[in-house]
């Protein structure tokens, strides 16, 4: 007789592993396609306001879609997210580089970053349905590597595609947008039986148990609202260091090839922390991890201010790498089981929502205080970020447990004398 699973499991983790590699290809054409727009944008006589326009309008589908498409998975199917997902990818990665109108790039943006929200919505839907309560930070983490090695490889191979030399620009991002649309494309060769048939919350009769949870009481539940700030801060910090390390570069002297290898260090040491994600949690358990890769990232950040000299930013930046690796995945098994169980997929998309604001509003404060304090001051902002999440991951780890504690049971012995001087009581009455 074959051992029973547990509920939420399927047969094996192959599911997972082809998510993740999808992920990879997936996030690797966004991570290419967002700075090649701008170079196209450049090309064809943006202004620093235009390109701002534009990326910002990556964001702006995102924050009206994602609490809808997260209502459409808590009631059905998450699979068909994903090719939908690296379709609009690949058409606006496509459609972005061979139109010739800044509002037009704004508008593929825009449907890129519509795109890449359906695929991570259904994604992490998935892992959340897919794995059992204690797999969830081991899943997550595991899941999360997509997107890291994304990132890693993605900025390398766009920076090797374009090229403005001779008055290339406009040829070479152009080129460089439509080869990302077929590497987006091959993600759909991984997306075979990714979902299992019957997974929790997909049955007909979800639908109007999901239909009755509100917003306000999502937002409401113990441990989403701090999920969401330290997922947030997390990403708004990897944003803003990508950002801003080749403009601490330039003011310090450091060579643009240099910073590259140091953001790719950076993008390296947090697939490492995702690596050993299930030791570290056995060792420390969520709350700990959370919140101390939190605390030691903001010192980490807030240390960035200092000159230091290039082997002592490097060792700083592996070190900052490896913490923030910790608080995404962390911080949507936090949001996962502290929301609904039947409004799980919509908790995930207010993450997202978060996460969309944090990259419109992050930036601009960080731009903020650049030209009026120096290029390095924005670590300073991520540091008191990240001191903040640190705290509120602690206490709401604290608040959980002690919601949870059960109410201590009565011994057997003294239970059943406690029911017979009741019976007693009865009879004599």
């Amino acid at each position: 007789m074959s051992r029973a699973r547990g509920p939420g499991a399927g047969p094996g983790r192959g599911w997972l592993l082809r998510l993740v590699i999808a992920f990879a290809f997936a996030q690797g054409a966004v991570s290419m396609a967002r700075p090649a727009v701008s170079y196209r944008a450049l090309a064809l006589g943006a202004d620093e306001t235009a390109v701002g326009v534009i990326a910002g309008v990556y964001a702006l589908l995102p924050l009206f879609a994602a609490v809808p498409l997260g209502r459409r998975t808590d009631h059905g199917r998450c699979a068909p997210l994903l090719p939908l997902g690296v379709v609009l990818i690949s058409g606006g990665c496509a459609l972005s580089g061979v139109v010739s109108s800044l509002p037009a790039m704004a508008a593929w943006s825009g449907v890129m970053g519509l795109g890449h929200l359906c695929f991570v919505i259904g994604a992490q839907s998935i892992v959340a349905r897919q794995s059992a309560a204690a797999e969830q930070d081991r899943n997550f983490g595991h899941f999360t590597i997509g997107a890291s090695l994304g990132q890693l490889g993605g900025p390398i191979a766009a920076g090797a595609l374009i090229s403005g030399g001779s008055g290339a620009l406009g040829r070479t991002s152009a080129l460089a947008l439509l080869v990302l649309a077929g590497v987006c494309a091959v993600a759909l060769t991984s997306l075979w039986r990714i979902e299992h048939r019957r997974t929790p919350g997909a049955g007909p009769g979800a639908h109007k148990a999901a239909a009755k949870v509100p917003v306000t009481r999502i937002l409401g539940a113990r441990g989403v609202p701090a999920g969401i700030f330290i997922s947030m801060a997390v990403l708004s910090s990897t944003d803003i260091l990508t950002a801003y390390l080749p403009v601490v570069g330039e003011h310090r002297g450091i060579a643009p090839a240099t910073v590259g290898l140091l953001l790719s260090l950076r993008a390296a040491a947090t697939i490492a922390c995702r690596l050993v994600m299930t030791p570290m949690l056995r060792l420390l358990g969520r709350t700990a991890l959370l919140s101390t890769s939190c605390l030691l990232a903001g010192l980490l950040c807030a240390g960035m201010v200092l000159p230091v000299p290039v082997p002592a930013l490097a060792v700083m930046l592996a070190a900052l790498g490896f913490c923030l690796g910790a608080g995404q995945p962390l911080s949507m098994t936090t949001v996962v089981q502290a929301a609904p169980a039947e409004a799980r997929s919509t908790a995930l998309a207010l993450r997202l929502t978060g996460n969309r604001l944090g990259q419109a509003a992050a930036p601009a404060a960080a731009g903020l205080i650049a030209g009026t304090a120096g290029a390095a001051a924005p670590f300073a902002l991520l540091g008191a970020l990240l001191l903040a999440a640190a705290g509120l991951g602690l206490r709401g780890g604290r608040a959980t447990r002690a919601s949870s504690v059960p109410p201590e049971p009565t011994p057997v012995r003294e239970r059943d004398q406690a029911d017979g001087a009741s019976l007693a009581d009865r009879s004599r009455s």
